[in-house]
């Protein structure tokens, strides 16, 4: 509190801490990160009502982000997943809870399309993703998930489940690597300290292998 618009930035190649070096075009909460090679995306959130917004800004310099397109649906708590050639927004809560995967392009400024669902309607999701797939992990329905969705971003269409957390769970942040998708943290009650792995080569559960520094929930996640 208040909400706010920053987008902040850390340095890779050392650890320091974060700038503020731009704003999105609105301030808001649980909007949905994506990543192309060029520009980083920030996808729906709620900023009093709940927004459709699809902002850009570039990584190769510090500037403000524009709004580039819109979602279906207007949404907060999604998931953010990306191919190399498309960004993904799934599930949310608008203010009802919601399946949709939605797709837009990174090549061009454009709005998204509704490509498909998730298992089941549900927000507050972290999102992960391979070269093949995305997965959406958890959230909140109510009660809470641990679903691991995966869809293939080929052929969009519905989700499929691949696996299960360690724990049901809800706002989560997702990470990935080469080949395997994380999450870290999560709510309910006082938030979680849980570091989960599943495998990206194959349908299975996701393993605990490791803790965060402290428990929390609604955090942040990045991947490679």
């Amino acid at each position: 509190s208040p909400i706010i618009n920053n987008i902040q930035k850390m340095p890779f190649s050392s650890e320091g801490n974060m700038t503020d070096i731009a704003d999105l075009t609105q301030a808001r909460q649980m909007a949905a990160g994506q990543s192309s090679k060029l520009h980083g995306y920030s996808s729906g959130g709620r900023s009093s009502p709940f927004v459709n917004t699809i902002d850009k800004h570039p990584f190769t310099a510090d500037a403000n982000a524009t709004d580039v397109g819109d979602l279906t649906v207007a949404r907060a708590g999604a998931a953010g997943q990306n191919s190399e050639q498309e960004g993904y927004t799934s599930g949310g809560y608008i203010p009802a809870y919601n399946s949709v995967i939605d797709k837009f392009p990174f090549a061009t400024d454009a709005n998204s399309t509704d490509v498909g669902d998730i298992s089941d309607a549900r927000s507050q999701i972290a999102g992960a993703s391979s070269t093949t797939h995305g997965y959406s992990m958890g959230g909140f329905s109510p009660p809470w998930t641990s679903t691991i969705d995966k869809f293939a971003f080929s052929s969009g269409g519905n989700t499929a489940v691949s696996g299960s957390l360690t724990t049901a769970c809800y706002g989560a942040a997702g990470q990935s690597s080469t080949s395997d998708g994380y999450r870290s943290g999560s709510q309910p009650s006082q938030g979680t300290n849980v570091i989960d792995k599943f495998p990206f080569s194959s349908d299975a559960n996701a393993t605990d292998v490791g803790n965060l520094t402290v428990a929390r929930g609604g955090a942040g996640g990045h991947q490679i």
